[in-house]
């Protein structure tokens, strides 16, 4: 008796140290996919609980589908065994292993992380143990053969795994997501201690995630334009930053692009503020629209937008410029709702790097000035940025 008190309360000691190391440690960043690379360290580190591997997945409440986001542990026996040899020899505590997310991040060939990342599940009570691990917002041990009969045999092929426990990640009332955890490699059986155990840390991890994305949607709406949801001024400025950065460190072009809706403010002052700002959404989800993935759209102040264009030259970012003016001019000349008189246009200019400048203030000048050739020259037009333009103005 006395010596089953003396194991339990070493275990609750375990718990409770685990629990505050890791919380320690994930107070020390809001980033999310940091505090999910915590979360999933804390489970699998030799320090922490031991788990051979875990994955962790995410509730995506727009598709309603349950998505893998993270997975940690090695892919192979003969993989665990040089990792976990590597681990006994440099003596690696909880606070190395967390410390080596940089290593993990820029790690492409971690075969469970892709795998995980792959793993996509709808919530329907059909479609297995991961669905209703969130559905139900309760564990599922499956820790026997009798268990092991009710996996979908899918989920079974894709894990190659024969036992493991899922736990929901909550925060309050909340379901985020799903761990799963298993001990592939060393065959070591998985308890109702590892299950309590499990079940505290989950509810730590659920808190710290939504904590992170609350902190990241706060970071995201502070960077962005409330009427149009494109970039604001400050975040154009930064990303406009960091590209060009990129562009001198990988020798490649980068275009910016200036854009103005011509004749903006007689049509603000003859349909009104409500019609204006319903236009500035419209030429903004259009700019976004016929713009690529890669490419920065902001809103650079009042009628006037700007498109950063990484690894685009001159040419090709005339093209596109062209190839949009004129998808803006067919939207509003198919508008019956505006009168032909006052349909709308937008006029362009284009500076490139290194053609044009190399610095960022430089690169926003000749864009502007030829913006600005663009709208003194007629308006509804793209120009590009070439020696002696927009004279007049800057003198």
């Amino acid at each position: 008796m006395e010596k089953e008190l003396r194991q339990e309360l070493a275990r609750m000691e375990k718990e409770f140290m685990l629990l505050y190391e890791v919380s320690n440690a994930m107070r020390t960043t809001l980033k999310l996919d940091q505090i999910l690379y915590i979360i999933l360290t804390a489970l699998t580190a030799h320090e922490g609980l031991g788990f051979n591997r875990a994955l962790l997945f995410l509730v995506n409440e727009k598709e309603n589908v349950l998505e893998g986001v993270m997975g940690i542990g090695p892919h192979s026996a003969e993989e665990a065994g040089k990792i976990w040899n590597a681990i006994s020899n440099m003596k690696m505590t909880l606070e190395d292993f967390i410390a080596s997310y940089d290593n993990f991040r820029k790690d492409s060939a971690s075969k469970l992380n892709n795998l995980t990342k792959g793993i996509k599940i709808p919530l329907r009570e059909d479609m297995g143990i991961l669905a209703l691990t969130i559905l139900e917002g309760m564990p599922f041990e499956i820790t026997s053969d009798e268990a092991r009969k009710k996996v979908e045999p899918e989920l079974l092929k894709t894990l190659g795994t024969d036992y493991f426990v899922t736990i929901p990640l909550k925060a309050k009332d909340k379901i985020l997501g799903a761990l799963l955890v298993d001990n592939i490699f060393n065959k070591k059986p998985i308890t109702k201690f590892d299950v309590r155990m499990l079940t505290l840390f989950a509810n730590h991890a659920g808190l710290a995630i939504e904590n992170s994305r609350l902190y990241e949607e706060t970071l995201y709406l502070s960077n962005i334009d409330w009427l149009t949801k494109l970039w604001n001024y400050g975040k154009f400025q930064q990303l406009l930053s960091v590209d060009l950065e990129r562009a001198k460190l990988n020798d490649s072009p980068l275009s910016l692009v200036m854009l103005d809706i011509d004749n903006f403010k007689n049509f603000n002052d003859t349909f009104g503020h409500l019609k204006g700002d319903r236009v500035l959404s419209d030429i903004a989800k259009l700019i976004k629209d016929n713009s690529r993935k890669l490419d920065h759209v902001s809103r650079y102040g009042g009628e006037e937008f700007s498109i950063i264009m990484p690894g685009t030259d001159k040419p090709n970012a005339v093209f596109s410029c062209e190839r949009l003016r004129r998808e803006l001019e067919r939207f509003y000349r198919e508008d019956n709702s505006i009168p032909l008189v006052n349909k709308l246009t937008i006029s362009l200019g284009v500076a490139s790097f290194p053609e044009d400048a190399r610095t960022k203030e430089d690169l926003v000048n000749k864009a502007d000035l030829a913006l600005y050739e663009a709208k003194r020259s007629g308006k509804n037009m793209t120009l590009s940025y070439k020696v002696g333009i927009g004279q007049a103005r800057s003198s």
